[in-house]
Formats: structure tokens, sequence, C-alpha cells
């Protein structure tokens, strides 16, 4: 690794940490706003989403116009049409007919976005624009002298190795670190099998032939990814010997809330009167609200039973168990090849024990943690009664007065916007909000009314009741003079 710390030749006006879809959808807005200098930081080599769960078929769970820009900046070239455009895809998709398009494509229109972003293109060069992967950023930390946030990072070679050290200077900073696997402490006694296979849903590509030659596989957990990949097991084991335990804590297998009407809590209305409810009012409705966001669309409920009732047809009932209500209170090796899980029915209060070949962990993801990244600015951070940042309307993280720069939030804020927090329909709108902040001015015009929904008994029909404010950039409308959602008599 060299020597010394190689500066940038400028402060940047906002700068990114981490790059997935959201600070990804930050790049490609902010692409667009004239004279903003910006970069994202990204520790990987290339951009790689949920690559685990680039299952055959498997769909987004949100249309496809809630792409990186669309819901905020419709005319973007860098739109998921756009990029069918370019891939001279735009009639096939249209015949198509598809509203939900596949995770293996947005994954590429993603690294189509990437590839136009490259850092010595669009966004700028050198260590002060565009893109830049294969940077690890090691700290954060607020230079009072300068009013500028110090961003230090380690510059990565192809191997992952240290290469050379470098510190950025940004008026505003954005933290889209995204989540981790999450694997509940009941179940980490697992994880001391490397020789068994014990996987979390989130790497199951890797370890699918694995699984597949496994006699008995046992699914954890019942959202969208342990559904998945139960089908995909499901769908590739033979016909009477399936040798599959599906197991969910949840009380059913049960659906998304998928109505249109329950789809307006992932809308900037909804977070707004999230946002302005009392902190222990936000906390006892997130758990309340898990139909929303952590059960399974209908379709690929529908296609597991399908898949089910096919091999009955064949060959009588399959070999498989799908039990809900159930909670894994133990688990651990047993010998040197199998598992054991210890298993506790809610409603029935009876216990009992599963011997397995085999686990895959659908158990979720947990935001990441900046703590170690933010050390520097910890005594500058004002925070809530759980001990979590406060973050405003604007998704600004709330630091002492002394710190002019923004410090701001992107999937690290459902404590305090609710559920369509990590939802990709609020990506874009969020970016937006941000760039308006960040840049002082309104490149992005945003709605003022987005629910027919009013959420509550005060703040008329933009359903922001109870908010202390509009969310920064949310005021104003393009069309006929629509103010915070108040349409003029005779439209």
């Amino acid at each position: 690794m060299s020597g010394g710390v190689r500066k940038s030749e400028g402060p940047l006006d906002v700068a990114g940490v981490g790059c997935g879809p959201f600070n990804l959808s930050l790049g490609a807005l902010a692409d667009g706003v004239p004279g903003l200098r910006w970069a994202v930081f990204e520790q990987r080599r290339s951009f790689s989403w949920h690559p685990g769960l680039l299952v055959d078929g498997a769909t987004l769970q949100v249309p496809f116009l809630a792409d990186l820009v669309s819901l905020a900046d419709p005319s973007s070239r860098w739109s998921f049409l756009s990029y069918l455009r370019a891939r001279e895809r735009l009639f096939p998709f249209y015949f198509a007919e598809r509203f939900h398009i596949e995770r293996v494509e947005y994954d590429a229109y993603c690294r189509w976005v990437c590839d136009g972003l490259a850092a010595d293109g669009p966004g700028g060069g050198g260590v002060g624009g565009g893109l830049r992967f294969g940077h690890q950023v090691d700290a954060v930390r607020w230079n009072g002298e300068r009013a500028l946030f110090e961003v230090d990072f380690t510059r990565l070679d192809e191997a992952g190795e240290a290469e050379a050290l470098g510190r950025a200077c940004a008026r505003n900073v954005v933290l889209g670190i995204g989540t981790a696997p999450h694997v509940p402490e009941q179940l980490r006694p697992l994880a001391g099998a490397p020789s068994l296979p014990v996987v979390h849903s989130a790497d199951y590509l890797a370890h699918r032939d694995r699984l597949l030659a496994a006699g008995h596989v046992t699914v954890v957990g019942s959202g969208q990814s342990g559904a998945e990949v139960f089908l995909d097991l499901l769908r590739a084991r033979p016909v009477g010997g399936e040798g599959l335990r599906w197991l969910t804590r949840s009380p059913a297998f049960a659906p998304m809330e998928y109505s249109k009407l329950g789809l307006e809590h992932f809308t900037p209305d909804y977070a707004r009167y999230f946002h302005g409810l009392p902190e222990r009012v936000r906390d006892g409705l997130v758990p309340r609200q898990w139909q929303l966001h952590k059960a399974v669309d209908h379709e690929t409920l529908a296609a597991v039973h399908d898949e089910l009732y096919r091999r009955a047809v064949r060959c009588g009932w399959p070999d498989v168990v799908l039990t809900p209500g159930v909670a894994v209170r133990t688990a651990g090796r047993l010998g040197s090849s199998q598992l054991e899980l210890h298993l506790e029915h809610a409603e029935q209060g009876e216990r009992s024990r599963l011997v397995t070949d085999a686990v895959v962990l659908a158990t979720g993801y947990r935001e990441r943690s900046a703590e170690r990244l933010l050390a520097a600015l910890d005594p500058l951070v004002r925070r809530d009664a759980a001990g979590r940042p406060l973050i405003d309307g604007g998704f600004r993280m709330e630091l002492d007065p002394s710190v002019t720069g923004g410090m701001y939030v992107q999937n690290g804020e459902r404590h305090s916007h609710g559920v369509g927090a990590p939802d990709l329909g609020l990506g874009a709108y969020r970016s937006a909000v941000i760039l308006n902040g960040v840049s002082g001015k309104e490149p992005f015009v945003l709605p003022g009314r987005t629910a027919f929904t009013s959420f509550g008994l005060r703040g008329g029909s933009s359903g922001s009741s109870g908010s202390s404010g509009p969310l920064i950039g949310a005021g104003r409308r393009a069309d006929s003079g629509v103010v915070n959602g108040v349409f003029p008599s005779g439209c």
C-alpha cells in the first residue's frame, strides 16, 4: 500500500457511502443536476444485487416503474425503459405485458446504469466524481474549520487487498450501506457446522447443488425469500422423494397485503404521517404491519400449491411438510452428518425434535450498523429513547448545530419513516428529496399528494396528519397549481 493519504481535487457537494440500488438511484438522479459534484463509494469491485437470490423466474415485488429514477424523473436517461431501448427490447417488453420484471433483469439494468455512470464518465473524473467501486470507506468525520465532512477510504485492488489510502471532502454525506443477512441467536450454533449445508437464503444459489444433493432439507422462514427457495427446491427434487420441510413462526403462510389501498402505505404521504407519530406508537406499528413487507406474494404461494398438487396427482401426497406457527428453540449438529432443530408450536404448546440433513435460513436481514463508520461523529448525533439516530422529514440525521453539513440516510430510517424505507418504490423519491436538500434548490419537482388515503385526522387531504411539516422538496406539484396536496375548487 502506498504511503500517505491522497486527497480529492476539491470538495464534493455530496458523497454517497455504499452503492446498492438506493445510492445508485442517488447517482443516476444527481447525474442530471447541472454543476453538482458527487461521488458514490463502494467496497465491492462491481455492482451486485442479491446474487444468491437471482432464481430463475423470480420477479420483483414492485412494478418496473420502481426503477432508479422514474418516480422522481421519468424523463431521465437512466430509466428502465431507456435501458430496454438501449438493448433493443422495447417492443418485446411491450408485447410481454409484464408489470413485474424478473430480478435478473433488474440486476442487469442496474449494471447498465453503473457502466454509464463510470467514474470517468458523466459524474466527473478522479476521486471527485462518479461511482467509485473498490473504495472501502473507513471513517467519516466532521471538520469544523473547513465546514466539510472528511471521508477516509482505502482503495482496493482486484484481490480485495489495500492498494492506497484516500480522502474525499464533502459538504453532505448519504449513507446507503444497506442490510446484512440476519441469523437469530438460537440458530447460530448451526453456523458451526461448515461441513454441512447450512446457508442463509442470501447465499442460496451458490449452495444450491449441495442442497439438492442432501437427503432432507428444511427451510426456516416464510418471507418472500423463503418461499422462492422452497419453490425452487421443490421443483428440482424428484417426485415422491422431495424430502422437504418448511417452517415459520408466522401463524400462516400468509400472502402479502397487495390491495391498491394497502399499497398506499408505501407512499411519501404515509412516510410523512408515520414520521409525525410519537416514537412509542411508531415502534408498535412496524411489527403489526408484517404482512405489508414480510409475507409472500400471491403468485408465489399459488405456484407452491400448484406444484404440490401436480405431484399429488402423479404420485400421491408428496414428501413435504409445511408447518406455520412453529419456532425453533435451539439447534445444533447431530453427529457429523445431520442437524437437529428443537421446535415449539405456539398454539398447541407442544415441543418436538426435527432431524434434517441441510437447512436454509430464510431469516431476513437487519440494517447494517454505521456506528464504527461514524464513531468520530457519535457525540454529535442526536438520538431517540431507544438510542437510534433521530432523522428528520427530509431523511437528514439530526446532528449538533455546529455541524452545518448534511448527513442523510437511505434505508436506515424504518424506525422514523415506516415500512416503506427498504421498498424500491420509494427509492427514487427519497433520492430526489435528498438532492433537493443538498442542492439548496429544487431540481426535482415532487408531488404534494401521493395517496387517496388520509392516514389521520389532521393534515387535510395530503395524508400528512401529525407531521411536523412536509418532507423536504415535497411541497409543490407541477400541474394544475396543486399546493401541498390541496386541489383548487372546480377540478
